[in-house]
């Protein structure tokens, strides 16, 4: 008779997972190898992220211009230092301009040769005051113009002259009038007034002034305007004058 198949073996035990032992060799083995594979990842992704500047290289002042710089800043400290002592200077002084004003003036003669053109001798004075305690001026520049109406009939310039701190000067200033024309309705009004015994006449002065306060020097225009009532000629006195000086 034949012998009957051996028993199968029996089955392994069965494992639990708390039991299961993973070798250290085996986790060092693969650790190395993911922090690599993870390490370039990260790399690439910071460099992604960083924007790429040029390398800026500062570029050096150029000494001239420096140079310039400092001038121009000492030259706008002297000015404001200037402006600021001028302006206390002004406050404290109070600086007034030069007066014009006339104490007598003379109508020798008017003689018509017709309707249109006479002729005239008239002596102004011109009276100069510096009203200033502390102020030196000089009258650089002086013109008078001798006016009937609106209309110029002469002009006689005054020699410059330097006036000390509240002196006062009297100028003589001659007009002759030779031939001067006149619209025929101002040369009859002239004649009127020369026999009502009241001959108007304008008086303007322009002047250029220059004050002197130790090393401080200006410079200003005044204008001044006189009106005069005269007698007749040949005796012609000054009755009545009003004059005003304004900058």
């Amino acid at each position: 008779m034949p012998l009957p198949p051996p028993p199968p073996p029996p089955p392994p035990p069965p494992v639990s997972l708390d039991q299961i032992v993973i070798s250290k060799s085996v986790i060092n083995q693969e650790t190395p190898t993911s922090a690599k594979t993870d390490e370039p990842d990260i790399e690439n992704s910071r460099r992604a992220r960083k924007p790429i500047l040029p390398e800026l290289h500062p570029k050096r002042t150029n000494p001239l211009i420096w140079c310039c710089a400092i001038l121009c800043l000492i030259f706008n400290l002297i000015l404001i230092l200037l402006g600021v002592a001028t302006l206390i200077i002004f406050v404290s002084i109070k600086p007034r301009i030069p007066a014009f004003d006339t104490p007598n003036a003379s109508l020798n003669g008017i003689y018509f040769d017709s309707l249109e053109y006479f002729n005239g001798d008239f002596i102004f004075l011109a009276n100069f005051t510096n009203p200033n305690r502390r102020i030196d001026v000089r009258f650089e520049h002086l013109v008078v113009e001798l006016y009937f109406h609106d209309r110029l009939i002469s002009v006689q310039a005054v020699q410059p002259f330097s006036q000390r701190r509240g002196g006062a000067r009297v100028e003589a200033v001659h007009f002759t009038l030779s031939l001067v024309y006149l619209p025929q309705n101002l040369g009859v009004e002239l004649q009127k007034q020369v026999l009502s015994n009241r001959v108007n006449y304008n008086i303007k002065g322009t002047f250029r002034v220059r004050a002197n306060l130790g090393l401080i020097h200006f410079s200003y225009w005044l204008h001044s305007r006189c009106e005069l009532v005269m007698s007749s000629p040949p005796t012609g006195a000054l009755v009545s004058h009003n004059c005003k000086t304004k900058r």
